[in-house]
């Protein structure tokens, strides 16, 4: 070449002709081809974990309506009957039937104080302010119910261990009162909460332009600029997975409330039904699709397979299984609540009037997801886990053999709930102390390497608690 003469006629030629070969970096283009396929199941594997938990959270829900008021009443009766039967333990009562009864309580009083609630007013009164307002009090409302979520589960676990710790003296038991109405101040507080967001949301629906609506819709999208671009494990997948099923189903709630309340002013004509579901369906959409498009780039970004959102509808089957054992050591809507955020009594506390009728779809909706939970736990081969009894850290007895039968109310022993499971903190944070020391990441590790990373055993997944706001960032 360099006895050529350079022309410009043989450098078009050598441009025209000159050739590649895609099998000489084989590795990279299949990668890539594994990414778009990964994007491509993203949908389909995030809304079969989505639709599994949204009717966990809907039977957290409806056991306030359903099952608590018949346990509570169950709980009184034992009570009363405390002196004419005699003690004939150690206990006046079961830990269950103590936290069945603060639960009841908790809802009369907090029922009691909303009466004294005004809510035409304080729509009138959001109504009255300018979009701008409205969109600040729109973004505050979902900051401060992010908020009350995280540290509300915490004080209901700190009233329901004060009330059934084992004390040695009586007078240790007056601790419980403070608890008690911390408990319902907070579940009052949360309960105006919602109320003030589903007014806020009427109001944009409502308005004669829907200038507020999509500004409130918008708002969504910048989310995906919040997370899309950092750095997720498995784990911190995991929970922002379980905040996003919360939510969905809060909004879920919201829209519901809205739709009924414009159908009672409208004297329940079908007609203003048929105007307000375009909107209904316009905001449903847009967080399908926000929720899709983020978690479809989080996983191609960090190299996190599809099969990763099996391991997590596994998990929450597990739980839901193991929480029908004999020994199970918390209630199934208080392990919903610490595990996705989602506390049912203040959203109860507000639609208590809408729902009356709801034994038989509480039963049925049980009998769906208790059947789904055992296929997909089958699936994962976590069937030996459900056998063995949770080890206490602070117990010096040997368990006795755990019974693997379904049973309404376990048996008493020494130490009702054993200690939780540190919690999970951001990735820049350290490990517990006794977690499982992580292996480092390398940068020349191969594809195969990180996907056997990714598909680690679920016992990281099973001890995982608090999934509150870690994963929805707070900008």
């Amino acid at each position: 070449l360099s006895s050529l003469s350079p022309s410009l006629l043989r450098f078009m030629c050598a441009e025209l002709t000159r050739g590649y070969f895609l099998e000489h970096n084989e590795a990279k283009y299949t990668e890539r081809r594994e990414r778009v396929y990964t994007c491509m199941r993203i949908p389909r594997e995030l809304e079969r974990l989505m639709i599994f938990g949204i009717f966990l959270c809907l039977d957290a829900f409806l056991y306030v309506f359903t099952l608590l008021p018949l346990r509570t009443l169950l709980a009184f009766l034992r009570l009363l009957t405390i002196p004419c039967c005699g003690l004939g333990g150690s206990r006046f009562l079961q830990p269950a039937q103590v936290c069945d009864l603060l639960k009841g309580l908790i809802m009369v009083l907090c029922y009691s104080m909303m009466h004294y609630v005004d809510y035409a007013m304080m729509y009138h009164l959001i109504r009255g302010q300018s979009v701008i307002k409205l969109y600040i009090i729109y973004n505050m409302l979902e900051v401060a119910d992010r908020l009350f979520s995280s540290f509300g589960q915490d004080i209901l676990d700190a009233l329901y261990w004060t009330a059934t710790e084992p004390k040695s003296r009586k007078r240790a038991h007056i601790g419980v009162i403070p608890h008690f109405f911390m408990a319902v101040f907070y579940v009052f507080l949360h309960a105006i909460l919602i109320m003030v967001q589903a007014s806020t949301l009427n109001v944009a629906f409502n308005s004669h332009n829907k200038s507020l609506l999509t500004i409130m819709m918008s708002n969504n999208f910048v989310e995906i600029k919040g997370s899309v671009f950092k750095k997720f494990e498995k784990n911190n997948l995991f929970q922002m997975s379980n905040s996003d099923i919360k939510e969905r189903f809060t909004n879920y709630v919201l829209l519901l409330i809205v739709c009924l309340r414009n159908m009672e002013q409208f004297s329940w004509n079908t007609d203003h039904l048929l105007v307000l579901l375009p909107d209904v369906v316009m905001v449903i959409t847009s967080e399908v699709m926000v929720d899709v498009v983020k978690h479809a780039f989080i996983t191609k970004f960090n190299d996190i397979t599809a099969d990763v959102y099996s391991e997590y509808k596994a998990s929450l089957a597990f739980e839901l299984v193991s929480s029908r054992q004999q020994n199970a050591y918390t209630d199934y809507s208080d392990s919903v609540a610490r595990r996705m955020g989602f506390i049912p009594l203040p959203l109860a506390v507000l639609v208590r009037r809408y729902f009356h009728l709801l034994i038989t779809m509480k039963v049925l909706n049980s009998i769906v997801i208790l059947g789904k939970s055992c296929r997909y736990v089958k699936e994962a081969n976590m069937e030996g886990k459900l056998f063995k009894r949770p080890t206490a850290q602070t117990s010096k007895q040997t368990p006795k053999k755990a019974n693997p039968s379904i049973t309404k109310q376990p048996s008493p022993r020494a130490k009702p709930f054993p200690p939780a499971p540190p919690p999970v903190t951001e990735v820049t944070s350290d490990p517990p102390p006794d977690s499982p020391p992580k292996p480092e990441e390398s940068s020349s590790e191969t594809p195969q390497s990180t996907e056997l990373k990714h598909r680690a055993t679920n016992k990281d997944l099973l001890e995982i608690d608090r999934f509150t706001i870690c994963g929805n960032r707070i900008g």
